[in-house]
């Protein structure tokens, strides 16, 4: 079995100019490539309205998810960390505006811009520690937050993403919901080991009626029912579903509260001891108003 990418080397050094061709030379790929843009842009449910989006392509290597947006008539921005790749996706005079850069120090593009954004097979890449520097959570913190920040609000962000284990799908969820996102995950396939897939659907701001997380695929290619047991196991689970993670007002701690006798007890033995203590009134030991 082969070892994961991710697992090898950073992506810069990875994606060097002779992986990046056989990448995209590669007809296996290819077809995978455009199978899973194609159910990006489904899981985006933008309107059918024949009027171009602008979306953003995440982790667009050398331009192939890219042409499948293209076919959907839309515009499309693509960003990569390769320089390798991009120069591939150039070569193949991709439609798109490419920009050589690091997600994980966040988009930096303008806000409310994007209508829509895909990425495939590229975000759990931010789950490594490539560089010293490199904080695995701090990268999806500025990722998340840069990517909420430009999406009209409404928009959806469809990402695809192959997380090593349960908990890594669980690091990039929760911090895409802290960063103001609704949504969930969609996992196409679940039962088969080669053609499970999984989608992060995100929505930008609070979820509505109208933003509801879509069905999963089944082992058929028809749609399953997101009404699943909820007792059964984690694979058996065809889409799971993640609220947004809203800050909890703080819980008041039930100190002990201190009555006029302690009080009246502690002064007296002040007293004892020799030192100065206010006289006792009847305002000892009242608590002041909130307002005072």
């Amino acid at each position: 079995m082969t070892s994961r990418p991710e697992l090898q080397a950073p992506p810069e050094i990875f994606y060097n100019d002779d992986e990046a061709r056989k990448y995209t030379s590669s007809s296996r790929i290819i077809d995978i490539q455009a199978k899973l843009s194609e159910r990006a842009v489904e899981l985006l449910a933008l309107p059918d309205d024949d009027v171009p989006r602008l979306l953003l392509d995440i982790g667009c290597g050398s331009g192939l998810s890219g042409e499948t947006l293209t076919e959907f008539g839309h515009q499309w921005i693509g960003l990569d960390i390769s320089p390798s790749m991009l120069d591939v996706a150039l070569e193949r005079e991709a439609e798109g505006d490419l920009i050589l850069s690091d997600m994980g120090q966040g988009l930096g593009l303008r806000p409310g811009v994007i209508d829509g954004a895909i990425s495939i097979s590229a975000v759990q890449w931010l789950c490594n520690a490539d560089k010293s520097s490199h904080e695995p959570r701090l990268r999806l913190k500025a990722f998340f937050g840069s990517l909420y920040r430009c999406l009209a609000r409404g928009a959806r962000a469809v990402l695809q993403v192959y997380p090593e284990n349960v908990a890594q799908r669980e690091l990039i969820l929760g911090f895409a919901m802290r960063s103001g996102f609704s949504g969930g995950v969609v996992v196409d396939f679940p039962h088969s080991t080669k053609q499970r897939k999984e989608y992060l659907v995100l929505t930008c701001g609070q979820a509505s009626l109208n933003s509801t997380i879509p069905n999963a695929k089944g082992e058929d290619g028809e749609s399953c029912s997101d009404e699943v047991d909820s007792s059964g196991d984690e694979k058996n689970h065809s889409v799971s579903v993640s609220d947004r993670h809203r800050p909890r007002k703080k819980q008041k701690l039930n100190k002990k509260v201190r009555g006029k006798e302690w009080v009246l007890k502690k002064k007296d033995q002040m007293r004892r001891k020799g030192n100065a203590v206010p006289l006792d009134t009847k305002y000892t030991a009242r608590k002041r108003k909130d307002r005072f």
